[in-house]
């Protein structure tokens, strides 16, 4: 797979130090066409539209925030939203984006039983755009990963 030079450029801002502390990577040892490539096999088998998941994690963000910091129950999720002082650059250089992070699971599973990326997804404004424009749902061990099997599980569930 041939790269353009846009997203050679992006790919070499996803490692850690250079926009966030962690990156986008994670442990994964995969290249990003390749994490894109997967997840798009991925989402196609489980019947997932990038748009309509990106939409449906804007509204979960959304009705977290009417629980101003504090976990709110919207249907069978726990939601809990939170905020941080800042703007993050989208790797690929087509815009800024809030700092913040949206975290949900299911409502009736206690939390210290949870394990994030399996149980609980975390995501951001960043991981929307980025789910949306460029079907990247980052790398495994990232902790703004995308898994799309847990996506789906949740977006069931609201």
């Amino acid at each position: 797979m041939k790269l353009r030079p846009i997203e050679k450029d992006a790919f070499g801002r996803m490692g850690p130090g250079t926009i966030t502390a962690q990156g986008f990577l994670g442990n994964d040892s995969r290249a990003p066409e390749e994490i894109i490539a997967e997840d798009e096999m991925e989402f196609a088998r489980l019947g997932l539209d990038f748009e309509a998941v990106a939409d449906e994690l804007e509204n979960l963000k959304i009705e977290g925030e009417k629980g101003l910091g504090e976990p709110l129950t919207v249907g069978k999720l726990l939601i809990q939203t939170g905020d941080a002082r800042g703007m993050l650059p989208c790797p690929y250089g087509d815009g800024l984006h809030h700092k913040n992070a949206v975290s949900v699971r299911l409502a009736d599973q206690p939390a210290e039983s949870c394990v994030e990326g399996e149980d609980m997804l975390v995501f951001s404004d960043l991981s929307i755009h980025l789910l949306r424009v460029h079907h990247f749902c980052q790398g495994r061990g990232s902790p703004f990963r995308l898994e799309p099997a847990l996506m789906a599980r949740l977006v069931k569930e609201r």
